[in-house]
């Protein structure tokens, strides 16, 4: 993977500018952080239960698949191009649909369902640190330097301080704590191959087709294993409007960030998910606030404080 610059498009540099960069990347960041209880809220409205595998892959893939054709029906009202460049590069957009929609929420569902929404929304912060010290690796506008170590570091010992505690306070678990890092690393290996997604497809309009496509490969095993949605109220068609929302807005504002600036400077943006997702899952889900997550939070604080402090390197 190299990393060539994307040509200039109308309004990109809206999206390089600095403030605008904070502004659409903290945006993304706050209503993907809101996603974790309203998920946990979805699944009991519908009344799908932790057993239900067909189901949650139904309700995520439906969320998924109409954000998409959300995106591309905007792309094309839009005028912006639907076409994808080359034949091949089809091949490229469902390699991508299935890393940055069917895995990374397949995982994703079933792992939430399995854990607590704060504890869940914590330990995804791990793709967070992922994707920078990847990003060093695959793009020369990315350099790994002590700072970023050091910061990755401090914020990983947030991660381990999750398993700190005992039984009372939740212990790791492979269908719960597993399935969430799984959801991270597909996250961040996603996140590095947007730029070349970008040079492939405009960026909106891939954005769009890598949902819907990625949503289509989670309902259609969904409804192989007889997933269904037991209980259809007006309350939880609201919570998946929502949730269908958060997904067009926040891929859409990231995907384009991502494509206009170093990837590790948007991604490490989304440090501040984990912080709404625990602080919005105690205050819809009646969930207990850990005394270990305070210790978490304040390490990987502290360790995005320390790559955020680099001045002009991204």
């Amino acid at each position: 993977m190299t990393d060539h610059q994307p040509q200039p498009a109308p309004a990109a540099g809206l999206f390089r500018h600095p403030v605008w960069v904070a502004v659409f990347a903290l945006t993304a960041a706050v209503v993907w952080g809101w996603a974790y209880p309203l998920i946990k809220l979805g699944f009991q409205e519908f009344g799908i239960t932790p057993e239900m595998t067909g189901s949650k892959m139904l309700f995520a893939g439906i969320r998924f698949c109409l954000s998409g054709l959300i995106l591309l029906g905007v792309a094309r009202a839009a005028r912006r191009p639907l076409a994808v460049r080359r034949p091949t590069d089809w091949l490229f957009v469902l390699l991508y649909s299935l890393l940055n929609t069917t895995l990374h929420y397949a995982f994703f569902y079933f792992g939430l369902s399995h854990s607590e929404g704060a504890r869940a929304a914590i330990l995804n912060s791990l793709g967070v640190f992922t994707v920078v010290l990847l990003a060093c690796v695959f793009f020369k506008s990315d350099r790994l330097t002590s700072r970023k170590v050091t910061g990755c570091a401090v914020g990983f010992l947030g991660l381990l301080a999750l398993n700190l505690g005992g039984k009372e306070s939740g212990q790791f678990t492979w269908l719960g704590d597993g399935m969430i890092i799984l959801n991270a690393l597909c996250s961040a290996f996603a996140s590095l191959l947007t730029r070349s997604l970008s040079r492939r497809v405009d960026v909106f309009t891939g954005t769009g087709y890598s949902l819907a496509l990625g949503g289509a490969l989670l309902v259609l095993p969904g409804l192989a294993l007889h997933g269904s949605l037991p209980r259809v109220t007006p309350y939880g068609l609201l919570l998946l409007l929502l949730l269908i929302g958060i997904s067009t807005i926040g891929f859409a504002l990231y995907n384009k960030l991502i494509s206009c600036n170093p990837v590790g400077k948007v991604a490490i943006y989304n440090s501040l998910i984990p912080v709404v997702g625990a602080v919005s899952s105690c205050l819809c889900l009646g969930e207990a606030f850990h005394w270990k997550y305070v210790v978490a939070g304040a390490l990987a604080t502290a360790g995005i404080y320390l790559i955020n402090k680099e001045k002009g390197k991204g």
